[in-house]
């Protein structure tokens, strides 16, 4: 991107301008690290109820966000054979819910930064896209939301609940979708929407927002809320207010702002980790899972159900871990698992084609999607949405996410169109492809990533964008 030459003239006044406010951020979480932690030793035997049940609502979008993404692999079968679909049509059907999510992305982010973080075969492709338009916007407001309300022991386990759920979705989806019709499936969908509607009514709103707002009461009000009515809230409520304020000297940032330098790693990191998350094959593989198993000579329900349970597990485990191993470790473990997986399942393909051992094959496709789909659920699936929510200052927060969402939904419609197209050609190669850029997301994670455990989102972006 070119800069013009009023804009060089003027950059080091704006380095000044930001760097100034961002230091004496550091200084102030510096100086208050002890009160700090005391607050955190505090907040964790307190347990406030209210940042639980606000975690809860907010989820229910995210287990709305899995039953969306797990409906197409149960039910492929059923509707291709209904309704007499070709493989290129239910592609752009199984596909056509990441178009509506890269809408729902581009919008999310300006829209909770205005209104709050709370706030036929024709038929089938109408209503999967607007379908894909809510997980669009859930898939950034929901991991950001629980970032902003939640204490800085309980962030990293809290926003993992986000995947989790996601996972709960998904996986009961695919267990119940054995036995249902696809439309009494598609209708159990309206379950959580109905929970979070009526939940909203009763959660506070994301208290870095309404500073952010402005609004200073309000702002007090939800933050004593949600750690509540005996907490001391006055350091925390002060550091987010100075941080706030001194932000909002900064001028106003749009979509082309993010790529000057002083938020361009911010950018780099969040969305490289989105690029690596989808086109490492997650799509493709939660989508098809099924036929994956039958092309495989293994049974498809067997699979399926084995695989359902195995996501929530892992990822309810990475959860309890992202705190206290931190999430540049998980990220690594997760991108190695990834490639070992890829490639298990890249041999019992090439077994099967070339007719080579017919046993082994549907045992190496049946380990390599396991321990895909387990390491994909220890990071890779909920870490890169934690980072994500966590890097950015709040004046770029919407913009910036809502361009990380989007790149993330776009990877999806890619590997989930062109999965099938893929497997067509070449099965193994295609399991081949994945491993190489599961290989190269090791590489980004080890120079590009930082470790953010432990530390205020201030602290956090004070030291990235300084």
């Amino acid at each position: 991107m070119a800069f013009g030459d009023d804009e060089e003239r003027g950059e080091g006044i704006i380095q000044q301008d930001i760097q100034q406010p961002l230091i004496q951020a550091k200084r102030t979480t510096t100086d208050g690290g002890r009160n700090q932690n005391q607050n955190g030793e505090n907040g964790s035997r307190r347990h406030p109820w209210m940042v639980y049940l606000s975690t809860f609502v907010a989820v229910c979008g995210s287990y709305e966000f899995g039953a969306c993404a797990g409906y197409s692999s149960p039910t492929q079968s059923a509707i291709t054979a209904e309704l007499g679909l070709s493989t290129a049509q239910y592609a752009l059907f199984g596909s056509i819910l990441t178009v509506g999510a890269m809408i729902g992305a581009i919008t999310s982010g300006p829209i909770a930064d205005f209104i709050g973080r709370k706030g036929g075969s024709l038929a089938l492709d109408i209503g999967r896209l607007a379908g894909g338009y809510g997980m669009g916007a859930f898939s950034y407001v929901v991991p950001v939301y629980i970032a902003e309300i939640a204490p800085v022991h309980l962030r990293g386990a809290l926003t993992t609940l986000n995947q989790v759920m996601i996972c709960a979705g998904v996986s009961v989806a695919f267990i119940i979708g054995i036995v249902l019709p696809w439309r009494a499936l598609a209708l159990t969908g309206l379950i959580p929407c109905v929970i979070l509607l009526l939940g909203l009514f009763f959660i506070p709103e994301s208290p870095r927002w309404l500073a952010k707002k402005g609004a200073r009461k309000e702002f007090e009000a939800a933050l004593q809320k949600l750690r509540g009515s005996d907490a001391d809230i006055n350091h925390e409520a002060a550091e987010i207010q100075n941080y706030i304020e001194e932000l909002e000297q900064l001028p106003k940032a749009s979509m082309f702002d993010l790529f000057q330098t002083r938020y361009l790693r911010s950018v780099t990191i969040a969305v490289g980790l989105m690029v690596f998350q989808q086109f490492g094959g997650i799509n493709g593989i939660c989508f098809y899972v099924s036929n994956i198993f039958e092309m495989a000579g293994f049974s498809p329900s067997v699979g399926t159900v084995i695989y359902a349970l195995l996501q929530v597990v892992i990822t309810t485990m990475g959860a309890t871990l992202i705190d206290k191993a931190g999430r540049k470790p998980l990220l690594l473990v997760s991108a190695v698992g990834l490639v070992i997986g890829c490639i298990l399942t890249a041999i019992a393909f090439y077994f099967k084609a070339h007719e080579l051992s017919e046993k082994a094959a549907p045992i190496l496709a049946i380990t390599g999607i396991l321990v895909y789909i387990s390491a994909f659920s220890v990071g890779m699936g909920a870490v890169p949405w934690v980072v994500m929510s966590e890097i950015f200052p709040i004046n770029v927060k919407g913009v910036a996410g809502s361009l990380a969402t989007l790149v993330n939904w776009f990877g999806a419609w890619a590997i989930s169109y062109t999965f099938n197209f893929l497997m067509e050609w070449s099965s193994s190669g295609t399991f081949i492809i994945y491993a190489v850029i599961n290989a190269a997301a090791i590489i980004f994670v080890v120079m590009v990533v930082p470790e953010t455990k432990g530390r205020s989102l201030e602290q956090i972006q004070a030291d990235i964008n300084a």
